[in-house]
């Protein structure tokens, strides 16, 4: 009796097979609702929600430190975030589509910080808010003025 070359091709399809099933059972997990198999956060977290044409953020006072600003779409179109200041030049997510979200991870110093929609003509519409770190602030959720024209809190 001899040995085909059967053998050595199904034991090397089984063990692809095993390997397979024990990769997708050891898969990454993901909380429900989120976008990225492995999100992160560093520093403070503070989250952000876009909507038309409005930024809201959920702390108005900042300490110098790093944040990772979890920016939502909780809009109908297509939003951004994008930050500058103090060492923190244009330093922004990608575009975000309604109902989803992005990580924006950025270590922030004394001093005054511009936060806005990169969006063409979001920013005109309203999307722009400014925070100063190491300032003073309220303790509410930082927000963009419904009309435009500043911040909430904010001194500017």
């Amino acid at each position: 009796m001899s040995t085909t070359a059967v053998g050595p091709p199904l034991l090397a399809a089984g063990v692809l097979a095993g390997a397979l099933v024990l990769s997708v059972a050891c898969g990454s997990q993901t909380s429900a609702g989120s976008n990225s198999a492995a999100t992160q956060v560093s520093g403070t977290q503070v989250t952000v929600t876009l909507t038309e044409f409005r930024i809201v953020l959920s702390q108005s006072s900042f300490a110098p430190g790093s944040y990772t600003f979890v920016a939502k779409n909780s809009g109908s179109t297509t939003h951004g975030l994008e930050i500058n200041g103090p060492g923190v030049a244009d330093q922004h997510t990608a575009d975000i589509s309604p109902g989803s979200s992005a990580d924006l991870t950025v270590t922030l110093s004394a001093g005054g910080y511009e936060v806005f929609c990169p969006v063409d003509g979001h920013k005109d519409l309203g999307m722009d808010l400014h925070i100063t770190v190491g300032g003073a602030g309220a303790g509410a959720p930082a927000t963009t003025a419904p009309t435009g024209g500043g911040g909430y809190g904010n001194g500017y």
